[in-house]
């Protein structure tokens, strides 16, 4: 997603059945007593003690101040990102933990910075919370955020807290560089092929699986649902991917796939003002997806060009170079890289069946559309 444009899942809807437990790989940390009305100040020492305990490269100043102090690298492009993620629109409490919401509200956010080939560095947190707040439970969140972020380098250096007249809002704004030249969403050019890392369809097959509830699903297999469910509460961000694919030669456009395939690609081409011809069985569907969907009548092929918060990368690149790009992808990361389709000079995007003839697809989720 872009600076300024929220995530956006397709809409959950209120659960029918009590869902299957997700088992992320990430151990959850372990749980403060609750206490009741902690103040501010209470809860932005939690918070810098959390925070203080992750990277700080480059960070003069952090938490404790009203202002971070930091040390950009000379020479480099500052790359900036925001996205909020709020209860019942992004994510629904009845099956999502703080750590997993604390999880995913890093995780597009990095993504973000991947789909530029960029480096995160510095984040800052804006929560608002109802009364009364659990530490507990605003350490898990902070805690799940920091999970997330670590491991690519990332420092929370600051934010904001209120209360919430209703529901929980986490804002993340999240800072990196970029040594080169950054790659955006407007370079795409007529006879780029059109490529996707990893597979599509995952997360809006976790959703599905969480709402339908483990009675529903029937025999599909522990593995595969556990590799839904954590696709869709705690995705990965392709960040090593994105600092390889945007350093190497060859690659145009690239952005994150968070709308969907649908959603995304239009982007692509209306910002490069080009058009694009995608053929569906070359997507490269998850099989969890396939099988999820199998058990709730559904279209795994829907998810996989409008489900949305895959969190994969989107790019067009010189057809000349593909065959080096996936190689060396596979090679530095062991992400698969697949080609989906082509751009062309006329305007639009249109997904094509086997037999080469135009099929509608519907467009990724999009708020506010009724």
């Amino acid at each position: 997603m872009a600076a300024g444009e929220p995530p956006s899942p397709p809409r959950a809807s209120p659960p029918r059945a009590s869902p299957p437990q997700a088992s992320p790989p990430q151990a959850s940390p372990p749980r403060t007593n609750p206490r009741s009305a902690p103040g501010e100040l209470e809860l932005i020492r939690l918070i810098r003690r959390i925070a203080e305990g992750g990277p700080a490269e480059r960070v003069e100043t952090g938490i404790g101040d009203d202002t971070a102090v930091l040390r950009p690298q000379p020479g480099a492009r500052l790359l900036a990102t925001t996205d909020v993620v709020v209860e019942d629109v992004h994510f629904r409490r009845a099956w999502a933990s703080p750590f997993d919401i604390g999880w995913k509200a890093m995780a597009v956010n990095l993504s973000d910075i991947a789909g530029k080939g960029g480096r995160p560095l510095w984040a800052l947190v804006g929560l608002a919370l109802p009364a009364p707040v659990d530490p507990a439970e605003v350490e898990a969140l902070y805690e799940g955020m920091r999970q997330a972020a670590s491991p690519h380098g990332v420092a929370i250096v600051g934010g904001d807290t209120s209360l919430s007249p209703s529901g929980w809002f986490v804002n993340v704004t999240l800072l990196g560089e970029h040594l080169g030249a950054p790659r955006l969403r407007s370079a795409a050019r007529p006879g780029d092929a059109v490529a996707v890392t990893g597979t599509l369809g995952r997360s809006a097959a976790g959703l599905a699986a969480l709402e339908a509830g483990r009675a529903r699903l029937g025999a599909v297999r522990p593995d595969m649902l556990e590799a839904v469910t954590s696709a869709h509460l705690r995705p990965t961000p392709r960040v090593a991917e994105g600092h390889w694919l945007g350093a190497a030669a060859g690659v145009h456009a690239m952005m994150d796939c968070s709308d969907g395939l649908a959603t995304d690609l239009r982007h692509v081409c209306r910002e490069s003002r080009v058009g694009a011809r995608v053929a569906l069985d070359r997507l490269p569907v998850d099989p969890a997806a396939r099988e999820i969907a199998a058990a709730v009548d559904a279209d795994a092929l829907a998810w996989a060009t409008s489900g949305g918060e895959d969190f994969e990368l989107l790019l067009t690149c010189d057809s000349a170079d593909v065959d080096a790009l996936r190689d060396g992808l596979g090679r530095a990361t062991g992400t698969a890289l697949t080609v989906v389709g082509e751009i062309g000079t006329l305007e639009g995007v249109t997904f094509l069946d086997a037999g080469g003839l135009p099929v509608a697809m519907r467009a990724g989720y999009e708020h506010f559309s009724g």
